[in-house]
C-alpha cells in the first residue's frame, strides 16, 4: 500500500520512501504522476522517466495489488492524490518525541496488520476527512495520520486512541 509523503520537507534528505513510506538508506529521486519524489530501490520501477514506448504510463498487471477491485484501486488512488496535494506530515515528529504517551497509563495494544489501511478505508466510507475524524476525537490531525501510515508506535499513539478509533469507525484495530 503506497503510503503518504515522509520524506524531508526541505527537499530531500528523508530516510522514508515517499510512494511506501519504507525506511532506506538508498534513496533514489524518481518522476512518478508528475511529482518528484524520493523512492526506495522497490518503488523505483514506477519512475515515469524510466518508461517509454506506447505503454509509457499504463498500469501492468505487476502494479496490480492482489485482492483489490477497481473500486478500492480508485479510491486508493483518490486518497494518495489528496494526500499528495494536501500534506500533513512535515517530517516533525518531535512533539511526539518531547509529549509521547504514557504507555504504563495507555498501553498501546498489538495491532492488526495493515491498521493503517483499516482506518483509511472505515474514515473514507464515513464520509470523513481526516481533519474532521481529529477534531471529532479531540486530537491533532497528524496523530490520525500516523495511525493511517502505519506509524502508531513512532508516533507514541496510545491505547485510548485506537479504542476511540474503533468505536468511532466501527473497525478493529487492536488483537
Amino acid at each position: 500500500m503506497a503510503k503518504y509523503s515522509t520524506g524531508s520537507s526541505a527537499g530531500g534528505g528523508g530516510t522514508n520512501c515517499e510512494l511506501c513510506g519504507a525506511e532506506s538508506n538508498r534513496l533514489e529521486l524518481a518522476s512518478v504522476a508528475g511529482a518528484e519524489l524520493e523512492v526506495c530501490p522497490d518503488c523505483a520501477p514506477h519512475d515515469d522517466s524510466r518508461k517509454s514506448g506506447p505503454d509509457r504510463g499504463k498500469r501492468s498487471s505487476q502494479d496490480d495489488e492482489p485482492g483489490l477491485d477497481d473500486e478500492q484501486r480508485r479510491k486508493k488512488k483518490a486518497a494518495q492524490n489528496v494526500a499528495k496535494a494536501n500534506p500533513v506530515w512535515d517530517g516533525d515528529s518531535e512533539h511526539w518525541e518531547a509529549e509521547g504517551t504514557n504507555y504504563d497509563d495507555d498501553p498501546l495494544p498489538y495491532l492488526v496488520s495493515e491498521y493503517g489501511d483499516v482506518v483509511v478505508e472505515a474514515r473514507q466510507e464515513a464520509g470523513l476527512q481526516r481533519e474532521e475524524l481529529a477534531e471529532e476525537l479531540g486530537i491533532r490531525e497528524q496523530e490520525v495520520l500516523a495511525v493511517e501510515q502505519g506509524r502508531a508506535t513512532q508516533a507514541g499513539i496510545g491505547g485510548g486512541l485506537i479504542e476511540a478509533l474503533e468505536d468511532r469507525l466501527d473497525v478493529t484495530l487492536a488483537e
